[in-house]
């Protein structure tokens, strides 16, 4: 089909480290005449300090611009270059091939039309290799041209070039990849980069710059047009204007749409892309749109044809790459950003792990470093989606540690979940504040924390009973009380201990709900749990107390003998031990029981209830 000189694609450049991705990538831009003339001079220079390979100049030195990038010769950062040819331009992320750097790969890969994928021919395929083939498939690159480098290393040998195509299209065809050109070249020295070349004699193939320039991307950059509202501005005369990107498609000023998750139908009055007056925009644009009526909308909604609704819901099944240190466990809450809405989030299963080498799903409670599964999860408000197959934009999501802020994993919406549409809350007539007046008291969730043996049974019980005695109307949770019946299918992993403070931290609102003063005594370890919990009530309601206790202290007044088991390794993932206890950093009170009697502090945590 012929193509418009303006035709936009996206690609991304990936495979494993040293495999030569930026030195095809930069030779492709300085053949094409895509670099600026300062940088030719400078990378002449710099590839005269470094050397190179059978050719006068190092192209990857174009692309790899971190100082860091240039000491180890690898690519840490995604490298975002223009190329422009007579026929298209390309925007090309150049991606990381170390294991420790994925995250930016799939960065990358997820805004890509079309995948070179890069295998050095005496090395083969490598685990890292199929891992970005499979983080590729699953962000939905459904184009990959397989560049087979470096092969005068192996003097162009058929048989070589042959068996690694073979491998890498049949396991990219279990991926659901089936359109895979792959072409023998050596990024060095030019071969078949930018033109075809004679050294591999029985090639009669395109260069890798033909393919790119003749594949047809028209089903990535079309569909229906949808504007994810990041902001809203008013102009000289006060009128509302939403401003956003359109994820896709084509966006026609005057036509009706719907603002979701609402429901809510307007007409586009007008239409601003980049500043000035227009009559559509186009996916990628940055847009600002003025509707002919005035409609609650505002950041995180999506306007979308009025003929074209959006799925809404609040519960999903979804891809996941996870990039963090620490493993995801089910259970942990979140932050789930989708386009331009953030709402809370909690990982409800993991279903399974993919094996990016055999492909096979494996049981796991846990992903790794890494790791790629499939998981359920469920958010605290519903938002409107679209499954990342249709619209990529409105269906890929990241999720965020609510205490670190930063990214950990990133994943794709398969689709909602049913059972998320059967269940609405109840209204109901009496809420906590009639039945708290009930009660002739404001009611509360004291929650105490800290190491076993630290003292939190034994002051919160003497809490209890100075609560009660002044006629407040209480109930305690005690770790170990609550293991006999609510959480007596649970243990001691980070997975069960997770699960484990989420029940009570629910029960806990309930029984708040009720009108009661609940007292929790559980060791809850994890900072992310009980910020979390504190999340479920109201500002004031939620009383976080630390009991301060040394690791030496609670082992020395420790009568069950516990810490000495743990020590000897009879008992497994003991917090303090061999699992992390993370100390609160902003608790209500701090008590010191190295300092006070538990009956002094118990007095001292009633007097704060009883006077906030």
């Amino acid at each position: 089909m012929p193509l418009e000189t303006d035709a936009f694609v996206r690609l991304v450049a990936c495979g494993n480290v040293d495999d030569g991705k930026s030195t095809l990538i930069g030779r492709l831009l300085y053949e094409s005449g895509s670099v600026p003339d300062d940088e030719v001079a400078a990378l002449v220079r710099a590839s005269a300090a470094h050397g190179t390979r059978g050719a006068d100049l190092d192209f990857a030195l174009l692309l790899d611009g971190l100082e860091a990038e240039r000491e180890q010769g690898i690519t840490i950062d995604v490298a975002w270059r223009h190329l422009v040819t007579g026929a298209r331009r390309f925007l090309i992320a150049d991606c990381p091939g170390h294991v420790q750097y994925t995250r930016n790969m799939a960065t990358g890969a997820s805004q890509a039309d079309v995948a070179v994928m890069v295998v050095d021919v005496a090395k083969g395929l490598l685990p890292q290799t199929l891992q970005h083939a499979t983080i590729v498939a699953l962000l939905g690159v459904r184009h990959v041209v397989l560049a087979v480098n470096k092969m005068d290393r192996v003097d162009y040998d058929r048989a070589a070039f042959d068996d690694l195509v073979s491998r890498f299209v049949a396991h990219a065809a279990r991926l659901g990849v089936e359109d895979v050109v792959a072409i023998p070249v050596s990024a060095a020295l030019g071969v078949n980069v930018s033109s075809r070349s004679n050294e591999a004699r029985w090639y009669a193939g395109p260069s890798v710059l033909e393919v790119l320039q003749r594949i047809d991307v028209s089903k990535e950059i079309s569909g229906t047009p949808r504007v994810a509202v990041q902001q809203v501005i008013r102009d000289a005369d006060g009128a509302r204007w939403l401003a956003g990107t359109v994820t896709r498609g084509h966006l026609d000023s005057g036509i009706q749409v719907r603002v979701e998750p609402s429901g809510t139908a307007a007409v586009i009055e007008s239409l601003l892309r980049a500043g000035v007056e227009a009559q559509a925009a186009s996916a990628g644009d940055a847009v600002a749109v003025r509707l002919g009526q005035d409609v609650d909308a505002g950041r995180g909604d999506v306007l979308t044809p009025v003929d074209a609704p959006l799925q809404v819901s609040d519960q999903f099944a979804a891809d996941v790459f996870w990039f963090d240190d620490a493993p995801l466990v089910a259970g942990r809450r979140y932050r789930f950003k989708l386009a331009t809405r953030t709402v809370g989030a909690r990982i409800t299963e993991i279903k399974h792990r993919l094996d990016p080498e055999s492909l096979q799903f494996l049981a796991a409670k846990q992903l790794a470093f890494n790791g790629i599964g499939a998981i359920s999860l469920a958010l605290d408000a519903p938002i409107a989606f679209a499954s990342y197959r249709e619209d990529p934009g409105l269906g890929a999501f990241i999720l965020i540690d609510p205490i670190t802020n930063t990214t950990v994993g990133s994943g794709m919406i398969r689709h909602g979940l049913r059972r998320a549409d059967n269940v609405s809350w109840q209204s109901v007539d009496i809420d906590q504040a009639a039945r708290a007046a009930l009660k002739g008291h404001r009611a509360r969730c004291i929650w105490f924390t800290g190491l076993s043996g630290a003292g939190k049974s034994t002051i919160a019980n003497l809490v209890e009973r100075g609560l009660v005695a002044k006629g407040v109307h209480t109930y305690l949770l005690d770790g170990d009380n609550i293991r006999h019946g609510l959480n007596s299918d649970l243990g001691f992993t980070d997975r069960d201990r997770i699960e484990s403070q989420r029940r009570v931290s629910n029960v806990a609102k309930l029984m708040t709900d009720a009108g009661l003063v609940v007292i929790v005594s559980l060791i809850s370890p994890f900072r992310a749990e009980r910020d979390a919990a504190r999340g479920l009530f109201a500002t004031g309601e939620f009383l976080e107390v630390f009991v301060d206790t040394p690791l030496e202290v609670a082992e020395r007044r420790d009568v069950k003998g516990l810490y000495a088991k743990a020590r000897r390794g009879g008992l497994p993932n003991f917090t303090g031990i061999d699992s992390p206890y993370e100390a609160p950093h902003s608790p209500e009170l701090v008590l010191d029981t190295t300092a006070f009697s538990a009956a002094q502090l118990a007095e001292r945590v009633i007097t704060h209830v009883l006077d906030v």
